[in-house]
């Protein structure tokens, strides 16, 4: 395991029933593939040593002492390997037949594990040759000339850092599958070695309930099911290869294909373990799980290469739900906005209206939220506040927003009252400082203030989650509100946002406007625009691209990783778009800023979560205000 991943693999062999020999020939092949892809973990199928569907010849004799001895020469095939394989095949323990799972690495038979549920309906009547784990009684038996304990108790298996557990097939359809107790034990990876039939609406129902569980059990989860060469007597298995992480399918195989198959892909145990130590309701769940402990040797494996694939974007939905996400969001923030005004007993608004991004979804908020309370748009209203660094774009986007909507408008210049304040405190104002921003920042929130004590309103804030990541807000300027309705929402996220809007017939009249507003480039306008009237100071140009940002912001706050793994991560999801050298730079600045602004989150305005990252001081993100960033900022360094 390298930046906790490990690579795990599902394996669907060509089988022909009862045929030990050629079964196990075929086993051998997809090991020896895995292992020249550097999987690590590898699983088989339910019974793959002789084939799911021997039915009564699992009473003999032959088939059973064939089994064994094609174990054993699987052990003397692996002597060379480290990859950990589970293969299943029948065993005998005293006057029981059981189906098992046999754990094998580098020669060792490491552990057997019995199957504990027997389907006994429709098809399945695996009780008529099979005994259950709980009828076991512990047993020493000899396999594959190794001394093995079988028993009920449930396995650990441990490859370095990393356990395992094993269930097998039907165990996952119970009420409490074995893999509840094994991870709730340690288990970060659940391997299942199953036979599952095809029936019609069946495949939908098995992936719906793998991922269920992967979820619940905030693990990851290898599946692999009996495929082409199995009877066709009766049913038919379309050899289900499957592999989850904590509910997300990362790879599936395809089902009926005639030829052999291997699937793998890298768990991320550190993300899992992340998840499990920051959920109260499992570690809660841990109370008095255990397992037996089996150590295997960690597999030396390749060189790392990271091989699953990054989402560069991971706050942006998918085009398939595009448009369900976004509404979702769109009603949290309505839904959060139209309760405060209801308790203030408040029909108006105030807010400043900049034409840029966060000021527009605000505003399409309030709008939303005013026509489902029945309220009057006037009560919304708007205030384009411009300056010395506004340019005639978002002045004219910003007016064109407000009339089109049908909201009240006003326009009040700062400049007359920064210019004054500037001579009562003595600073140049050629001199474009932090003073000479902050002011004007300042300045545009005095007047929302005061205008909302003026209406009896509530002062609606714009800023977004990550300008509060990275601190880019003014100290009780535009970082002030009195209930901020974008907090919760990255910036990458917006640009959607307002392009799903601009899609809406409720916003036909604004679609062109809200089109410009995306395109234009995200700046705060404080510093004057150029000969031209084009906006010079741009954001990303001083504080870097949001999209590295937000991407930073997520695996840093969501899974708490360190960043010579968010800069691994980024290296593989920016590819061919940033360099690395440009990377870092990012990197180290939003971690110095993360840290050096925690002040300005210390005392944030109330406002709607909308997803599964916020940085209010109140629930999510709790951090001393002059938390130190060495090790951070020493790390970035050196990568």
């Amino acid at each position: 395991m390298k930046y906790g991943f490990v690579k795990v693999a599902a394996a669907v062999p060509a089988v022909r029933v009862a045929d030990v020999t050629y079964n196990v020939q075929e086993i051998e092949k997809l090991i020896a593939l895995a292992d020249g892809e550097g999987v690590e973990l590898l699983c088989f199928p339910e019974l793959s040593l002789t084939g799911y569907t021997c039915q009564d010849l699992f009473q003999e004799q032959l088939l059973i002492t064939k089994s064994e001895e094609g174990l054993l020469r699987l052990l003397d095939f692996t002597r060379q390997l480290d990859i950990v394989c589970v293969v299943g095949l029948p065993v005998q323990a005293g006057g029981l037949l059981l189906n098992c799972a046999a754990v094998i690495q580098s020669g060792t038979l490491l552990g057997v594990v019995p199957k504990t549920y027997l389907p006994n309906y429709g098809e399945f009547y695996e009780k008529r040759w099979f005994a259950s784990s709980q009828d076991l009684n512990t047993t020493n038996i000899y396999l594959a000339g190794t001394p093995i304990t079988l028993s009920a108790e449930p396995k650990l298996f441990q490859m370095g850092d990393v356990k395992f557990g094993v269930e097998i097939c039907e165990d996952v359809w119970a009420p409490i599958p074995p893999s509840n107790n094994l991870t709730m034990a340690g288990a970060d990876i659940i391997v299942n070695l199953s036979a599952s039939d095809e029936l019609i609406g069946k495949h939908r129902y098995l992936r719906s309930l793998i991922a269920q569980q992967s979820a619940r059990t905030m693990s990851g989860y290898v599946y692999a099911s009996s495929g082409f060469g199995e009877s066709t007597q009766d049913v038919v298995y379309g050899g289900n290869a499957m592999i989850f992480e904590n509910g997300r399918l990362l790879v599936e195989g395809d089902r009926f294909s005639f030829q052999p198959q291997l699937k793998s892909v890298q768990i991320d145990v550190e993300r899992l373990r992340t998840e499990r130590y920051a959920n109260s309701t499992f570690i809660n769940a841990q109370r008095g799980a255990h397992a037996v402990h089996i150590a295997a040797k960690t597999p030396i494996g390749k060189s790392f290469e990271l091989t699953r694939p990054v989402n560069p974007h991971p706050f942006i939905p998918s085009d398939e739900e595009m448009s369900e996400t976004c509404e979702e969001i769109l009603n949290i923030q309505t839904a959060g906005l139209a309760k405060r005004l209801m308790h203030t007993n408040c029909q108006h608004v105030v807010l400043g209206i900049s034409g840029g991004l966060d000021s527009t979804l605000a505003l399409l908020v309030c709008v939303r939220t005013f026509d489902k309370l029945g309220l009057d748009r006037k009560g919304i209203i708007g205030v384009t506040m411009p300056g010395f660094g506004t340019s005639d774009r978002t002045h004219d986007n910003a007016a064109s927003l407000m009339q089109s909507l049908g909201i009240s408008q006003m326009e009040i210049s700062i400049a007359k009252a920064v210019t004054q304040h500037f001579e009562d405190i003595g600073h140049d104002a050629s001199i474009h400082d932090a003073t000479y921003e902050n002011s004007q920042a300042r300045e545009r929130t005095q007047i929302l203030m005061d205008l909302a004590n003026k209406c009896n309103a509530l002062v609606v804030g714009t800023g977004d989650l990550s300008e509060l990541a990275l601190g880019w807000a003014t100290y009780n300027g535009d970082h002030m509100s009195m209930y901020g309705v974008n907090g919760g929402v990255p910036k990458t996220l917006i640009q959607y946002l307002v392009r799903y809007n601009a899609q809406l017939p409720q916003f036909a009249a604004v679609h062109d406007t809200l089109i410009d507003i995306v395109d234009t480039p995200i700046s705060p306008e404080l510093t004057p625009a150029d000969e031209q009237g084009n906006i010079q100071q741009k954001t990303e140009d001083l504080v870097g691209p949001y999209e590295l940002h937000d991407f930073f912001l997520y695996y840093m706050l969501r899974f708490g990783f360190r960043p010579v793994k968010i800069y691994m991560l980024a290296q593989r999801a920016f590819e061919g778009a940033y360099d690395n050298q440009t990377i870092k730079k990012w990197l180290t600045t939003f971690c110095r800023r993360f840290f050096s602004q925690q002040f300005k989150r210390s005392c944030l305005p109330d406002g709607p979560k909308v997803g599964s990252i916020s940085l209010s001081p109140r629930g999510d993100w709790r951090m001393p205000s002059d938390a130190c960033s060495t090790l951070w900022i020493k790390e970035c360094e050196e990568l």
